[in-house]
């Protein structure tokens, strides 16, 4: 795993063999950051990683300047991962969280700027959430919200929806709050 750019660009990470999640892979993480770019700037962002696995997308949205990153992840050992990555970058700016994600959405008092989300494919409760992300107000104005997931999933009649991309297997849909509290 490496970050594809900022100022952590280039440094790369050994994923333990051991590891169940699977990783956004470079090819499709550089295209969605790229495509992003027309939708923000990450300067000074605050961001929210959910089912951060590896926490390649945290330490990429780090690398990019994010002032403060949120990174959720269940697992034990891909939580001490990602505390072991940070650490070597020595940077205080992400907060790996160890907990349930749908926990965590149901009490967050925080808006971001950016979310991500990269749930298991086969996870059941997979297509509740975008409209958890809204129901709780987790945006602020204007904010964008990115969820992969697999080819079976067609969120373009969401309210909140802007456009899908596509990278191999990897499929993005991008949402965007609406210029105010999506609340």
């Amino acid at each position: 795993m490496r970050i594809i750019t900022g100022i952590y660009k280039g440094r790369h990470f050994d994923i333990p063999r051991s590891f169940k999640a699977r990783p956004t892979t470079d090819f499709a993480k550089e295209n969605i950051f790229n495509v992003l770019t027309a939708y923000m700037d990450f300067e000074d962002a605050t961001a929210l990683d959910l089912f951060s696995g590896t926490g390649s997308i945290s330490l990429e949205l780090v690398s990019r300047g994010c002032s403060h990153v949120f990174s959720v992840e269940m697992d034990r050992d891909h939580h001490r991962f990602i505390q072991e990555c940070l650490k070597k970058l020595n940077t205080q700016v992400c907060v790996p969280i160890r907990g349930d994600v749908f926990r965590f959405i149901k009490s967050c008092k925080h808006q971001f700027d950016f979310i991500f989300a990269d749930p298991p494919y086969a996870l059941k409760e997979l297509g509740t959430i975008p409209s958890l992300i809204f129901e709780k107000g987790l945006l602020k104005p204007d904010g964008v919200f990115v969820f992969e997931h697999g080819k079976d999933y067609d969120f373009s009649n969401d309210l909140h929806f802007v456009e899908h991309r596509s990278y191999g297997s990897v499929n993005f849909s991008i949402f965007r709050a609406t210029g105010k509290a999506s609340l």
